[in-house]
């Protein structure tokens, strides 16, 4: 046989025979196949990482969570890789970059490519698979035959419900305009949708638990996006005149550019008086918040009582976050500062280390997949650009260079829109006349491309013009005071833009790879520092 024409799997196939090792290497399976861990994934949708407690915010938004990170392993160094909803969802899922998943905007979802998902690999392993929630928002949602148990909520209520007293909750949110209810919510907390999601995955596993066969329930809660709407006691749990000040407010907009302004002016135009509102908004949101906490004390104390809590594995964690007054603006759009990018990030349950201060890695939730992977002992797919975290949540030696930075991309592509006059907003879709309503992922906040790095305390934006901004996150939290011309830290910028020219390189799709004789040379948790070999440029 002529070798330039041979396989990529028979060139495999002959490394073995002669004792050699493929660059494909199989996982050391963490778990005995007896002792698989159950694992419950929550997902919730525009979800702030900051406020709460255990991160030093003024109200206690989630006691629960707090002592269940410090008693596993938690991070505030965690960011999402895209900004918004489908994009960082099927980042998640597949473990693979936006530029990868080609999935760049919340209208691409048909687009994801990737060779196996996070599905895929708990369902080779023998899991029972369920997702309850919001579905709409990824590619899952064409294909429910994946799952044992497939239940779909959506921003405005559970479409597929006979039940009278649910029916009425349905047009309540649509009643919101998509927007908020500056009153309490006329229903008792069980009708919350929160509430109601985890109920749904309880009884699953209920039904299921007489079985052998481990569980992998995929919770996906839509709160605390808008409508910002919550019912009591929550809505009166952190009222307006005692929340925390902002840490930065519209005056800042100036600094930020005219991305930020122009999401601004829009947000005027399809909600005339808003910024009277920022106030009660974030009010609701701390206390939707706290409901979705109550939640997963709830879920928890089942898993006590059901004999499974020792054996499962929960994940907390968000898909992006929400400026919640912040520069003067609601909901989440324009740039990539921290208030969006920046996720929660918790895991526990077995083999998990406490921790009580948070670790101190720079990861993604690109990172949750080959983790996922890696805890029940399947081999990495081809196209995973995410890394294993399971080494970090075991204490075990890893490299810490592997972690030292993160990067976030943003951006359908093409120019930037840089004035409203470019475009009429409601041809556009942005507004709609005659209504107050206001759709913030647009061609506006959306169009170009951006990424972001963070690098210890250090934040680095460029985008496809060459131009940069430069912030000092101890000294300058809200990103305001950018230092990218400025000399003192020239060196420091230097650093910066190397990794993220590093990072840019890393995060180009693998896929296709090869279909004759060339051998991919991967890792089995897709860890590139321990090949760092200058000498080989």
């Amino acid at each position: 046989m002529d070798p330039k024409n041979i396989t990529r799997k028979e060139a495999i196939q002959r490394m073995g025979l002669l004792g050699l090792s493929p660059m494909l290497p199989k996982f050391v399976k963490s778990f005995p196949p007896q002792k698989k861990p159950n694992i419950i994934m929550v997902l919730c949708d525009q979800y702030r990482a900051d406020a709460c407690k255990r991160e030093g915010f003024g109200l206690d938004t989630t006691p629960f969570l707090d002592s269940l990170a410090r008693s596993g392993t938690w991070f505030n160094k965690s960011y999402c890789a895209f900004p918004a909803c489908v994009p960082s969802r099927t980042a998640m899922l597949t473990g693979r970059f936006p530029s990868a998943t080609r999935v760049k905007s919340n209208f691409n979802i048909q687009d994801a490519a990737y060779s196996e998902d996070m599905i895929d690999a708990v369902k080779a392993k023998g899991y029972k698979t369920g997702i309850v929630g919001k579905t709409g928002h990824s590619y899952l949602r064409y294909h429910p035959e994946r799952f044992d148990y497939f239940k779909t909520y959506t921003h405005l209520g559970e479409p597929d419900t006979d039940d009278p007293q649910e029916k009425k909750f349905n047009a309540y949110l649509r009643s919101t305009h998509f927007y908020a209810d500056f009153k309490p919510a006329p229903f008792p907390p069980e009708m919350e949708q929160s509430s109601r999601i985890v109920s749904d995955g309880i009884q699953w596993i209920d039904s299921i638990r007489a079985q052998d066969d481990p569980f992998f329930l995929y919770l996906s809660i839509p709160e605390p996006h808008n409508p910002y709407q919550i019912t009591e006691p929550y809505y009166s749990l952190f009222p307006p005149e005692k929340l925390p000040p902002l840490p930065a407010g519209v005056e800042s907009l100036r600094k930020k550019g005219k991305k930020f302004t122009m999401q601004r002016r829009l947000e005027e135009m399809g909600y005339p008086g808003f910024d009277q509102h920022i106030a009660r908004i974030r009010s609701n949101y701390y206390g939707m918040m706290r409901l979705i906490d109550d939640q997963m004390k709830r879920l928890m104390d089942f898993l006590k009582q059901r004999n499974l809590y020792e054996n499962t594995i929960l994940l907390f964690v968000a898909d992006h976050g929400d400026y919640t007054g912040e520069y003067g603006l609601i909901k989440k759009g324009a740039g990539v500062p921290d208030c969006l990018t920046r996720i929660p990030m918790l895991w526990h349950g077995p083999q998990i280390v406490k921790n009580r201060l948070p670790h101190d890695a720079h990861v993604s939730n690109v990172d949750i997949m080959p983790t996922i992977c890696d805890i029940v002992g399947y081999p990495l797919p081809d196209g995973v650009i995410g890394r294993s975290l399971w080494p970090l949540l075991t204490g075990q030696e890893y490299p810490k260079a592997e972690f030292a930075s993160i990067v976030v991309q943003q951006g359908f592509g093409g120019r930037d829109y840089t004035s409203i006059s470019q475009l009429d907003p409601y041809a556009e879709g942005a507004l709609a006349k005659g209504k107050h309503e206001f759709d913030e992922l647009n061609s506006y906040s959306q169009s170009g491309v951006l990424r972001m790095l963070r690098k210890d305390e250090w934040k680095l934006v460029y985008n496809m013009q060459g131009n940069g901004r430069m912030y000092h996150l101890t000294e300058d939290p809200a990103e305001i005071n950018d230092l990218y011309h400025d000399e003192r830290y020239r060196d420091k910028k230097t650093e910066l833009l190397q990794d993220m020219m590093a990072w840019e390189l890393r995060t180009q799709d693998p896929l296709p790879l090869p279909r004759q004789r060339y051998i991919y040379r991967g890792d089995k948790r897709n860890y590139w520092t321990p090949y760092n070999d200058p000498d080989v440029l």
